[in-house]
């Protein structure tokens, strides 16, 4: 069996077997139930500054 058949029969069953698997778990990863504290966290990250800008780190580190 050539090369390309090899891989090509390999992609076709077990890649693709690990590849939907590898989805499924981040899918639930990502919904688990302990995740949406962190994630809504990181969504709200554009609006914590609505007043004014988000002070300049060097600005904050001089007044420190």
């Amino acid at each position: 069996m050539e090369t390309y058949s090899l891989l090509r029969q390999f992609a076709d069953s077990w890649m693709l077997l690990f590849l939907f698997v590898f989805f499924l778990g981040v899918v639930v990863w990502v919904f688990r139930p302990g995740a949406s504290k962190k994630y809504e966290d990181t969504a709200s990250i554009p609006f914590r500054y609505e007043d004014k800008p988000a002070p300049d780190s060097a600005e904050s580190a001089k007044e420190a």
